[in-house]
């Protein structure tokens, strides 16, 4: 039975005797080392697992030696092709039925898929550095180091799923409060009570069911940053104390009589025009002057269409691995779909969709059958059935009318991108590294999109 356990794991396994030679290793050691077990067993173990932890951090050798077992201590071995591959390895005694210790059992697991995420997530242009192609956006990417550096209140306005919240991170990242906490509150998921105490903690006794005191998130983000998301759903009650922290930068806590003072910077974010909410006295006109020092408007994703290849790829490679998926990329046809639909949702919508396509893919590449039933209208195979149709007059088909559209738009979307790198090769007479640079793309891709747009 245990025989059977061991070989269904998917850690691998091998036992040493005192000698250190290898007396088991199970099917998973075979597959991460790899090495056949008709090959290690009766050799030293460091001749086998080859680790970085074999000469002086030896974790079988210390738990030997204490008799105290090691849990998850990373490192990593080297495989006959001489690949490191990153593992954790725990360790334990072999002991008789008496206590006699005989030898010792070592598993180690294979972190690479692990290893390969993270190093995609350090390089995500969202989650680490906001990057764009697009002119859109190129103004408030080169904004962001100097309002950074700041320490005035910064108001960050745009649509819902367009980034506000990475674009608050990005801020902190950059600015003196970096080594502080980034603190942040989504204000319109709670009632006035509770974001009150949310925001500004409460006194043991303060109420039925304050037990206990509690810090709230101006405590919470004391030297560092409070990022108030959705700031134009908070009730005018809100909006009066939360001007009085923001003028004087002193709060009290529920059921405190003291005043404390606040060293968070502030943060806001909002989806809603609050010039029109201010116009019709749905906000308050003292605080959307104290919030609005420094305004950052975030364009939508239809509107920075030029980004989408790379915020798809980077999706692609995230849930590729999450899924362990050889996935290489999109058909050309998904393409034309995705900068032929409107995104309503943004960056936050295009990951929904890249991440529902990998777990339907069977293929190597994702086609149109992977895509929602909302981008129908915008694929290219209603083309095909619909025929050749006129798209004016009655009996036209609503789907083909939206198919023109969309096609239309992808089409001025090509003209527009043709029309921009004609534009810098002449501004820097064909010199491609520099237009390559200028545009913020790899020279490669410069010459692709030259040799597709007829441009060489």
């Amino acid at each position: 039975m245990t025989d059977i356990i061991l070989e269904s794991i998917s850690d691998g396994v091998f036992t040493v005797y005192s000698q250190w030679r290898i007396t088991s290793f199970n099917r998973a050691a075979e597959s991460i080392i790899g090495i056949k077990r008709t090959e290690a067993i009766g050799k030293l173990c460091h001749e086998v697992f080859k680790s970085n932890m074999c000469e002086s951090l030896c974790p079988l050798r210390k738990t030997m030696q204490t008799s105290k077992p090691v849990i998850n201590m990373e490192g990593f071995c080297i495989n006959p092709g001489g690949e490191r591959i990153p593992i954790s390895v725990s360790t334990a005694l072999l002991k008789y039925e008496a206590g006699k210790v005989i030898g010792g059992a070592e598993t180690f697991r294979d972190l690479r898929e692990i290893e390969e995420l993270k190093q995609q997530l350090d390089s995500d242009p969202i989650k680490r550095d906001l990057t764009s192609r697009s002119p859109s956006m190129r103004s408030v990417l080169e904004m962001l180091p100097t309002v950074a550096g700041s320490s005035s209140v910064i108001l960050i306005e745009g649509e819902t799923g367009t980034g506000k919240e990475v674009t608050a991170r990005m801020i902190h990242r950059l600015s003196p409060q970096a080594a502080g906490p980034f603190v942040a509150v989504n204000c319109g998921a709670l009632p006035d009570t509770l974001l009150e105490s949310e925001l500004y903690g409460y006194k043991k006794g303060a109420f039925t069911g304050a037990d206990r005191d509690k810090m709230g998130r101006f405590k919470q983000a004391d030297g560092g940053t409070l990022f108030l998301d959705e700031i134009g759903e908070i009730s005018q009650a809100m909006q009066v104390k939360l001007l009085r922290v923001l003028q004087e930068g002193v709060y009290e806590s529920l059921g405190s009589t003291k005043s404390e003072r606040s060293r968070a910077r502030i943060l806001c974010a909002t989806n809603r025009n609050l010039k029109q909410m201010v116009e019709e006295g749905a906000f308050r006109r003292d605080l959307f002057y104290r919030i609005n020092v420094i305004t950052l408007s975030l364009p939508p994703l239809r509107e920075r269409r030029e980004d989408i290849p790379d915020l798809a790829e980077y999706f692609l490679r995230k849930y590729r691995i999450k899924m362990g998926k050889t996935i290489q990329g999109f058909s050309e046809d998904v393409y034309n779909a995705f900068f032929a639909y409107p995104w309503p949702g943004n960056i936050r919508e295009l990951e929904n969709v890249v991440e529902r396509a990998v777990v339907l893919c069977r293929k190597q590449r994702i086609d149109c059958s992977c895509l929602p039933d909302e981008f129908q209208p915008y694929l290219p195979a209603l083309e095909a059935s619909e025929g050749p149709q006129k798209i004016d007059g009655p009996g036209t088909s609503p789907a083909l009318l939206r198919h023109s559209t969309a096609k239309a738009m992808a089409q001025a979307a090509t003209q527009a991108e043709t029309e921009l790198i004609r534009q810098v090769l002449a501004k820097f007479n064909n010199n491609r590294t520099k237009v390559a640079q200028e545009l913020g793309i790899h020279r490669a891709t410069l010459y692709r999109k030259m040799k597709r747009y007829k441009l060489l």
